[in-house]
């Protein structure tokens, strides 16, 4: 896994260039490792492409970089 296929699967820039995806759904995608995919969400914000806002009363991520 990599960060780019975290944020394909976030933003689809001809049909949702600013979708909102929860924690759950980026980590069933994936199947990912969760320790790896944290550490990647966390990258990923520190470098400001990533943004943490809450979708339904969970942990989300939007795009705010591309």
């Amino acid at each position: 896994m990599k960060k780019i296929d975290i944020l394909n699967f976030i933003t689809n820039n001809r049909k949702s260039p600013n979708d909102i995806k929860t924690y759950s759904e980026i980590l069933t995608h994936l199947k990912a490792d969760e320790v790896k995919l944290k550490e990647l969400l966390i990258e990923l914000q520190q470098t400001r492409v990533l943004k943490e806002t809450e979708k339904q009363g969970e942990k989300a991520y939007q795009v705010v970089t591309k």
